[in-house]
């Protein structure tokens, strides 16, 4: 057994994504950008005639600005910090939907602010690759953040005993992101999740199960 382990996504938990994208497609596109009461697919709208971005141009566009636009992203308030002092209790990994194509890309970035840590990337759901994290370094405890709600669901299926945070640090989306059912808290600022995280892994057994495991879905 090992330190506490905490699994952490990283668009809108450590870094601001939707607001530098944002303003890229406004300049550069003619494409607006609205993650309001819709998913990133039905989020991108031509600015001349307000019709949808054909599915496979906005995955296009996502691709295009981690190619060329990291450098627009900036952490989130206090993530920075936060992640300092959790780190001298608990060791930090990185699991980010970002790809291998951009996989050495996120390392760099995320040392640049200071935080010089294990990256895992991934596509789709997070509960497996998750999991196997969690078996490989056999922590005391372990904690996932993530601002979406199916890597939540899929955390519960597949590493059950896994404390969930939900976590969306964007300000302009987060009043409009319900709740993940399948976390076991809701937290949008760094400063009372620090709180609660540092909580969790000093006093807590591991959580009881919110839904059956099963290892058929994702």
């Amino acid at each position: 057994m090992t330190r506490p382990l905490i699994i952490t996504d990283c668009d809108e938990v450590l870094l601001h994504m939707v607001v530098p994208m944002r303003a890229w497609l406004d300049e550069t596109h003619a494409v607006d950008f609205d993650m309001r009461e819709r998913g990133f697919a039905e989020a991108l709208r031509h600015k001349d005639s307000g019709l949808l971005l054909e599915r496979e141009h906005v995955w296009e566009l996502l691709i295009a600005f981690f190619d060329t636009e990291m450098h627009r992203q900036s952490p989130i308030a206090g993530a920075v910090e936060a992640l300092g002092r959790l780190a001298q209790v608990a060791d930090i990994e990185v699991l980010t939907n970002i790809g291998e194509r951009h996989h050495a890309q996120r390392v760099e970035q995320l040392a640049a602010y200071g935080l010089d840590m294990p990256v895992h990337w991934n596509n789709g759901p997070k509960g497996r690759p998750l999991a196997r994290i969690v078996a490989a370094r056999a922590p005391s405890v372990a904690l996932f953040i993530d601002d979406l709600a199916e890597h939540h669901e899929s955390v519960a299926r597949h590493a059950p005993d896994v404390w969930r945070l939900h976590f969306v640090g964007e300000p302009d989306i987060a009043a409009d992101v319900p709740d993940a059912p399948h976390a076991h808290a809701r937290i949008d600022n760094w400063v009372a999740a620090e709180a609660w995280i540092m909580d969790r892994l000093a006093h807590s057994p591991a959580p009881l199960p919110l839904i059956p495991t099963d290892g058929a879905l994702p």
